[in-house]
């Protein structure tokens, strides 16, 4: 039996692996996180619900429609119809989707069967007699015929460089092209309704705050609960400051849709690479001549969610084809 240790548990890892997996490959996912999905995120904070990474999904490709309305099918997603809301049309002309218990609902469903270990963080790759050798954090050793990475592009720079991996002047250049805008997340547990509109999300231009979402209004939270998510330049200008204390100042400047007596409490998240702003315009690049590792996620291709569905699916073809 063929086999394939894939770095990454977010929504590229889990594709590629399903697709390896039911063509009957041995697929270990390893992630360094407690969770998977990714940006895919869903928190529980007291009795509220949070989405705090991305808010909603697109499905305009045919193979991810399919999984989509399968989703749909098997009650783990539904339409968020923000069309409703008052914002320019080009926006949000295609339907937008949710997971119905949050977003991290659906990267749990893809993954049932999956033999997917957390807390692995990989620390170095070696090749061994034409396969890979992969030692984790943890001093645990895995070794597989083929490799997928799906981490952000200057986390792959760290590991190659750690694993003593040369790269083309190509390779090289595609992930130094790749760009990630950074993000704060702000979770507020309210005791009220939001003040925020049917149904239930804002988008802003040219101000700190560029999204704030109603989790209730979204249908994943039985208790009150608003995710504020920073604009690039603000959160440039602070990812490494006191994350209470932005969260505080961002919930006063939201107080015309969140009012401050109605705040229980709240949490503050910072994500590193919320957003490939700049991609490689492949879905995909490899690595070495004769074994070549795959590198994908959602800093290539379209990006986004669909991207980094196209990207896993695109590297597990390519390696069913090889």
């Amino acid at each position: 039996m063929s086999s394939c240790i894939i770095i990454g548990a977010g929504i590229t890892g889990i594709t590629a692996a399903k697709h390896l997996a039911d063509a009957g490959w041995d697929v270990t996912v390893l992630d360094k996180g407690r969770g998977i999905g990714g940006r895919m995120a869903t928190r529980r904070i007291e009795n509220a619900v949070f989405d705090h990474g991305a808010q909603y999904f697109s499905a305009q490709d045919v193979d991810f429609q399919r999984i989509t309305l399968q989703l749909e099918k098997n009650e783990v997603a539904e339409l968020w119809h923000l069309e409703e809301m008052e914002l320019p049309e080009e926006q949000f002309k295609n339907p937008r989707w949710i997971g119905k218990k949050g977003m991290s609902s659906i990267p749990k469903h893809l993954s049932i069967g999956l033999n997917i270990l957390t807390n692995q963080k990989v620390t170095k790759i070696s090749s061994l007699d034409a396969k890979y050798q992969i030692t984790t954090d943890s001093n645990e050793v895995f070794i597989a015929d083929e490799l997928i990475c799906t981490i952000p592009a200057p986390q792959v720079l760290d590991l190659l460089k750690s694993s003593e991996i040369e790269l083309t002047n190509e390779a090289q250049l595609a992930f130094n092209n790749i760009i990630y805008q950074p993000c704060i997340a702000v979770m507020a547990v309210l005791n009220k309704k939001s003040n925020i509109p049917y149904p239930g999300g804002i988008k802003f231009e040219n101000a700190d705050v560029s999204w704030i979402a109603d989790n209730f209004q979204k249908g994943i939270s039985s208790d009150f609960g608003v995710t504020i998510h920073t604009s690039p330049t603000f959160t440039e200008q602070h990812l490494e400051d006191d994350l209470m204390v932005i969260g505080k100042d961002l919930l006063n400047q939201m107080s015309v849709w969140i009012e401050e007596s109605s705040i229980i409490t709240y949490q503050v998240h910072r994500w590193r690479y919320s957003l490939a702003s700049k991609r490689y315009h492949s879905k995909y690049i490899t690595v070495g001549q004769d074994n070549p590792i795959y590198f994908g996620g959602d800093g290539f291709g379209n990006g986004n969610i669909e991207g980094a569905f196209q990207s896993g699916l695109a590297m597990a073809r390519a390696i069913l084809k090889a």
